[in-house]
């Protein structure tokens, strides 16, 4: 019996490894998350970094609302079926898959990178996961799938109960280092003016 705490002490680590599927489970209690971002694109060319700040929010069935509010107003929407960006108070632009592929792709995959979907990720990247203890992990994913390898080195992805930092590193040399803080999961459901956002033609 004297044993039993060493072999308990030895066998503790293997039950209580973090995966990247209780990862996703984590993500899937969330119907509904939102959270500042601030995102900094660090350009090889430029001598300081591009800064920019807003909100996003996530909607496990409806998409992905990101409100950049500085250093100008831009709303981007993705759903299932199109991204629409307004810019600075302009007319909205409208994406489908069909009048650009390439671009639905990476969008459709965004929204696969803040839900931790992991059939999506596998089918587009290596996926690299790490328990970093205390319910921390990190996750780097290497492109496998044209054009994403012909655009990205790696895109690495950090958190604890949400998804936290998100770092783009492209085939240029340029790097986006995206910081989500302040999230909230209540109200659980969208509000009216949400709702309306994604109804929007």
């Amino acid at each position: 019996m004297r044993w039993l705490p060493l072999l308990m002490l030895l066998l503790s680590p293997l039950v209580s490894a973090l995966t990247l599927d209780d990862v996703q489970q984590r993500f899937t209690e969330q119907p509904v998350v939102r959270a500042h971002f601030a995102q900094s694109r660090t350009i090889k060319d430029l001598p300081q970094p591009l800064l920019s700040q807003g909100n996003m929010l996530i909607a496990r069935d409806r998409g992905l609302l990101w409100d950049q509010t500085a250093p100008f107003p831009m709303q981007l929407l993705l759903d299932d079926k199109r991204m629409v960006q307004a810019v600075n108070g302009q007319p909205p632009q409208t994406i489908t898959a069909d009048t650009n592929p390439q671009m639905f792709q990476f969008n459709h995959l965004l929204r696969a990178l803040f839900q931790a979907d992991r059939k999506v990720l596998e089918q587009n990247f290596r996926v690299e996961f790490a328990d970093k203890g205390e319910g921390r992990w990190t996750l780097r994913l290497t492109p496998t799938t044209t054009p994403l390898d012909k655009i990205f080195a790696t895109i690495d992805l950090a958190g604890k109960t949400y998804l936290e930092t998100i770092q783009l590193n492209d085939k240029q040399g340029d790097r986006t280092d995206i910081t989500l803080s302040q999230h909230q999961l209540t109200p659980a459901q969208l509000t009216d003016d949400e709702r309306q956002r994604f109804a929007a033609q």
